[in-house]
């Protein structure tokens, strides 16, 4: 899977992703990432990007030309890419997103700058995505989150095929508590049935787990999470009668 930039400062993309499994995954040839400079579409010897708002208003406005340059120019040489917009008017980018996306041979991300876009820039774009109602100074931030998101995703690149399986989101609830070694720490134990080795009780007490963490921490997930009739009555219940959380 490739992942094609479009952004005024390509160098911000060399170090995040030198390092660690996605740095991994780059040298494997699993994942590869080009960063364009959207100055190489501009015209005239200051390759301007940006320009005053018709109408007035404080701030510059990323200009349609080379914008529409570039996404020609990009798509031509990625068909099948689809065109991701940063964006705070975007729909938000969720686990889901991230699993879909991680299907396509490649993306082309359009990272912004300035006060916004030439309205025109969105007739050139497939999809818009926000990572939450904030305001960034341009979109290479969220274009470096999403990637990395994304990235995980495709085969190879995590090494352990169900690493991402039980991540949060996974499955539409909070991923169940974690605990390794020491068994006890300053008086704090590991759940016994985490030492039993029983694999059906570990199995449903992670499931509860999870259960009860999304209740108490995000409950707007259970709706339209995929419960089972009696995890939706234990899910009502938590719900009537709160209590604190346990992780026993």
């Amino acid at each position: 899977m490739t992942f094609d930039i479009l952004t005024l400062f390509p160098g911000m993309f060399t170090s995040p992703f030198a390092e660690s499994i996605l740095g991994k995954a780059l040298d494997k040839g699993l994942i590869g990432l080009r960063a364009h400079n959207l100055r190489r579409w501009a015209e005239g010897r200051h390759q301007v990007t940006d320009d005053a708002p018709y109408g007035g208003g404080d701030g510059m406005i990323m200009k349609v030309e080379p914008v529409a340059r570039a996404l020609r120019d990009l798509r031509n040489a990625a068909p099948d890419s689809p065109v991701v917009l940063l964006t705070p008017q975007g729909k938000p980018f969720r686990q889901a997103d991230a699993a879909t996306l991680a299907t396509k041979p490649g993306l082309i991300f359009v990272c912004g700058r300035y006060e916004g876009y030439d309205e025109r820039i969105r007739t050139f774009v497939d999809v818009e995505y926000s990572l939450g109602d904030f305001v960034l100074t341009g979109g290479e931030l969220a274009a470096m989150v999403m990637i990395d998101a994304i990235a995980r995703l495709v085969p190879g690149v995590l090494g352990c095929e169900g690493s991402a399986a039980g991540d949060s989101f996974s499955d539409g609830l909070l991923e169940y508590p974690q605990y390794t070694r020491p068994a006890e720490f300053e008086g704090m134990r590991v759940p016994e049935v985490l030492l039993s080795g029983n694999h059906g009780e570990i199995a449903r007490w992670r499931r509860l787990r999870q259960l009860e963490r999304t209740v108490r921490r995000r409950p707007d997930l259970l709706e339209d999470a995929p419960l089972s009739a009696e995890e939706r009555r234990l899910v009502n219940d938590m719900l009537l009668n709160p209590a604190d959380e346990t992780s026993g």
